[in-house]
C-alpha cells in the first residue's frame, strides 16, 4: 500500500488524493499564523519499482512561484545523498516523477537540515576547546537558542566577526554552508582557520529559527513572525529570537556580519549589501567589493553579475539584519544567498545545488575573510 507521511521533523505535506500513483494530489501547509509557503518534505512508502507522479497544486500560491520554474525537487533513499528528480511547472500546479528504488523514498523542496542535525552539529562544535556553547535563552516553542563562540583564546585586540544562519527555516541551504563555516574553523590544521582566530573572536549562530525548522516552516517561527523584519523592534512576545541575539551583538559589538540564506528564484550564489543604509560611504563600498572579489577568488560557484537591485541611498529596510547591523555597529555587513535550483554557471545535472556544494561555500568564505580581514 501506499503512503505518504511528513510527521516527522521539518517535515511539510498533506494529502489530497493517494489512490492512483500515476495521480497523487497533495498540498503544501501554510506556515502557522501566515500565509507564507513553499517548503515540503515528506516520505513516500511502498512504492518501490512504481511510476509515481505526485502533483503538488497549490504551488502557483507559493511565496515565490517564480521559483519552481526550470526547478526540480530533491530526493534521497538514505536521508544522506541527495538526487534531484523530473520535474515541471505548469498551470500552478508542480509535478514531480520517480520510479523508487527502495521501499521508502524521502522527497523534499531543498535537502533538510533537520534539528537533529543542528544537535549533533553544536555537540561536535563545543568538544573543540576553541569553542563556549552558550544558550541566550529559549525560543516561543520553547527550544535552545545557541551561540558558539569561537576564540583561541590569545590576547590582544581582535575583530568581532558575526556569522547567522536560517532566519528563513525553509532556506536549509544555509545550516549546511553553516556546517562547513563552523567545521573549518573546528580544523587545527587548517592555517586559515588558526590564522583567522588568532586576528579575530567569531559569534555563531547555526539556527537563528528552530521553531520555524522542526515546524517544517518556509519563512517564518512558531508566532508567523518573519524574522528577517524583525530586527528594529523585536519583541520577546513575538521574535525572542532576534531580541536574544540583537542584545548579545550589543554586548560584543561587531566589525563584520555574514547572514546565510537561501533564494528560491535566482539560480545564483551572491552577495547582498547594505548599500542603503544612512551611513554607507566609499569606504564601505570599497570593503563590500573586496570581499566580493575574494570570494570569486575561492570559489567558482560564487558570482556577482546577477543579484538583488540595489537600494538607493538612505532607503533601507532596517527591519533586515544586514541593514540593521551595518547601521547599528558601522561595519561591513552582508548577506550571502544561495540557489534551491542550481547555480546555472557551474551546473550539476545529478544535484544540481547540494548540500556538499553549500559547505563548500562556506568554506570558502573564510578564504575571502582571511583576504580581506586586515581591511574591514
Amino acid at each position: 500500500m501506499i503512503q505518504i507521511s511528513s510527521a516527522f521533523d521539518a517535515g511539510n505535506i498533506e494529502v489530497l488524493k493517494l489512490d492512483d500513483p500515476g495521480d497523487i494530489r497533495l498540498k503544501i501547509r501554510k506556515d502557522n499564523k501566515s500565509d507564507f509557503y513553499q517548503w515540503f518534505y515528506f516520505r513516500l512508502t511502498g512504492a518501490r519499482g512504481v511510476p509515481c507522479r505526485l502533483r503538488i497544486i497549490n504551488a502557483g500560491g507559493a511565496a515565490y512561484a517564480a521559483g519552481w520554474e526550470n526547478y526540480s525537487a530533491v530526493a534521497s533513499t538514505d536521508r544522506e545523498n541527495w538526487f534531484r528528480l523530473d520535474s515541471d511547472y505548469q498551470d500552478g500546479v508542480l509535478d514531480i516523477h520517480t520510479v523508487p528504488e527502495e521501499d521508502a523514498i524521502w522527497i523534499a523542496c531543498f535537502a533538510p537540515y533537520s534539528m537533529e542535525r543542528h544537535s549533533d552539529l553544536i555537540a561536535s562544535a563545543q568538544s573543540s576547546d576553541r569553542v563556549t556553547l552558550s544558550v541566550l535563552g529559549k525560543t516561543l516553542d520553547g527550544q535552545d537558542m545557541d551561540l558558539l563562540h569561537f576564540s583561541d583564546g590569545g590576547s590582544g585586540q581582535k575583530k568581532i566577526c558575526w556569522i547567522i544562519a536560517r532566519q528563513h527555516p525553509g532556506e536549509s541551504m544555509a545550516e549546511w554552508c553553516m556546517e562547513g563555516f563552523i567545521g573549518r574553523l573546528l580544523d587545527e590544521a587548517d592555517p586559515i582557520a588558526r590564522a583567522l582566530l588568532e586576528r579575530a573572536d567569531f559569534y555563531v549562530v547555526p539556527n537563528m529559527n528552530p521553531d520555524g525548522s522542526r515546524r517544517g516552516h518556509l519563512r517564518t517561527n512558531a508566532a508567523g513572525a518573519n524574522l528577517n523584519r524583525e530586527w528594529e523592534n523585536p519583541t520577546m512576545e513575538r521574535s525572542p529570537e532576534v531580541y536574544l541575539v540583537r542584545d548579545y551583538m550589543r554586548k560584543t559589538g561587531m566589525d563584520f556580519c555574514l547572514d546565510m540564506h537561501g533564494d528560491e528564484a535566482l539560480p545564483y550564489n551572491f552577495i547582498a549589501g547594505a548599500e542603503g543604509t544612512k551611513d554607507w560611504s566609499d569606504v564601505r563600498a570599497e570593503q563590500l567589493a573586496a570581499y566580493c572579489a575574494a570570494l570569486v577568488q575561492a570559489s567558482p560557484d560564487f558570482q556577482t553579475e546577477h543579484g538583488y537591485p540595489i537600494a538607493p541611498p538612505g532607503t533601507a529596510n532596517l527591519s533586515m539584519a544586514t541593514n540593521w547591523t551595518a547601521q547599528e555597529f558601522t561595519c561591513l555587513s552582508m548577506t550571502l544567498e544561495m540557489p534551491f535550483k542550481d547555480a546555472v554557471d557551474t551546473p550539476d545535472e545529478r544535484h544540481g545545488w547540494s548540500p556538499e556544494r553549500s559547505a563548500a561555500l562556506g568554506r570558502s568564505c573564510l578564504d575571502a575573510l582571511w583576504a580581506r580581514i586586515d581591511d574591514i
